[in-house]
C-alpha cells in the first residue's frame, strides 16, 4: 500500500509534467506526494515541500525524475532502507532508468496492479581523511588533477599488497556502475545482480592496465605512493576531497543498499545493447 509518494527532481529538466501525472495518480488514491523544497519550490505544483529526512523516512515509493544522476541521487537520499526508487528518464541516456516519460502512465498502472519487483542495488562506501564518510553507488574514483601529476596508486586486497597502478584515475566500481566511467575505462560490463567490486585504472601508464574483480566480502585499500600527485575523490562523478601522498582509503561493499523497481519491459542486457551501442564484431553472413 503507497500511503506516500517522494520525488527527487533533475535541477534543471522540466519536470511538471511528470510530477502533475504523479500528484494525480496518488490523489486518486488517497496518497500524499512530497519533495525537497529546493526541488519542487521553483515548480507550480501541489507536491508538499519537505526536508530530507522526512521526505525519505515517510515515502513508501521514491520517484526519480531526470537521468543517472538524478537516480544516483535518489539511492544515495535512502541508502540503507528498503524503499524502492522507481526511475523516469527525462533525458537522452538514462541508463539507470526504469522507464521513459512516456511511459509513466502505464508503469504506475503495473505498480496500482503489483505487476512489478524491485532489485537490490550493492554500493561501495568509504571514509575519507578527517573522519567523512561517503557511499557511491556507481564508483569511487581517485582521479589526477590537472598539472599535478598522475596517479600512483598501490592496490591491496584484505591487506595483502596485490599491485601498483600508474594512471590517470583508478575506479572502484560497483556492477552497476560498470557501464559507467569503469566501462570508459575499459573495464568489463558486469549484471547488476552481480555481487562484487571492479578495480579499474583508467589510461594506465603502467605495464600491467587489467581491471580486477573483488568478491564483495572483500576489502580494498588504495594508497598513494610518493610519486603521485594530488588525487581528487569523485564519489559517483561528484568531487569529495582530495588525497596526497602517503594518505589511503579503504573501500567495502555494500550489500542491498538501495532498491530499484522493475517493471520487466526491457531486461539489463537490452538496455546495455541499445544505449552503450553495443554490436561487436561485423556479423557472418548465414
Amino acid at each position: 500500500m503507497i500511503n506516500a509518494v517522494g520525488l527527487v527532481l533533475h535541477p534543471r529538466r522540466d519536470s511538471k509534467p511528470a510530477i502533475d501525472t504523479m500528484v494525480a495518480w496518488a490523489q486518486g488514491r488517497g496518497a500524499a506526494v512530497f519533495g525537497l523544497p529546493e526541488e519542487v519550490g521553483r515548480i507550480a505544483c501541489d507536491a508538499i515541500p519537505v526536508g530530507a529526512e522526512e521526505l525519505v523516512t515517510r515515502a513508501d515509493l521514491l520517484v526519480s525524475l531526470g537521468g543517472d544522476g538524478t537516480m544516483l541521487r535518489s539511492m544515495r537520499l535512502l541508502s540503507g532502507r528498503s524503499t524502492p526508487v522507481l526511475g523516469v528518464n527525462l533525458g537522452r541516456l538514462g541508463f539507470l532508468a526504469e522507464i521513459d516519460l512516456e511511459e509513466l502512465p502505464w508503469a504506475l498502472s503495473a505498480i496500482d496492479g503489483h505487476r512489478f519487483t524491485t532489485e537490490p542495488r550493492m554500493a561501495v562506501s568509504t571514509v575519507l581523511p578527517g573522519g567523512r564518510e561517503e557511499t557511491a553507488f556507481n564508483d569511487i574514483a581517485l582521479v589526477r588533477v590537472p598539472g599535478e601529476g598522475q596517479a600512483a596508486v598501490a592496490v591491496s586486497v584484505q591487506g595483502t599488497d596485490f599491485v601498483r597502478y600508474a594512471a590517470d584515475a583508478v575506479i572502484v566500481a560497483t556492477p552497476t556502475g560498470s557501464t559507467a566511467y569503469s566501462f570508459s575505462a575499459g573495464g568489463p560490463i558486469v549484471s547488476p545482480t552481480v555481487e562484487g567490486i571492479l578495480v579499474i585504472p583508467a589510461a594506465a601508464h603502467s605495464t600491467f592496465n587489467r581491471a580486477l574483480m573483488l568478491s564483495a566480502d572483500e576489502e580494498v585499500t588504495l594508497d598513494l605512493l610518493p610519486s603521485s600527485g594530488r588525487l581528487a575523490v569523485e564519489v559517483d562523478g561528484i568531487v569529495s576531497g582530495y588525497l596526497t601522498a602517503g594518505e589511503r582509503i579503504s573501500v567495502t561493499a555494500l550489500r542491498a543498499a538501495a532498491s530499484v523497481v522493475r517493471l520487466g519491459r526491457t531486461t539489463f542486457y537490452q538496455r546495455a545493447r541499445r544505449k552503450l551501442r553495443v554490436g561487436g564484431s561485423a556479423e557472418v553472413d548465414q
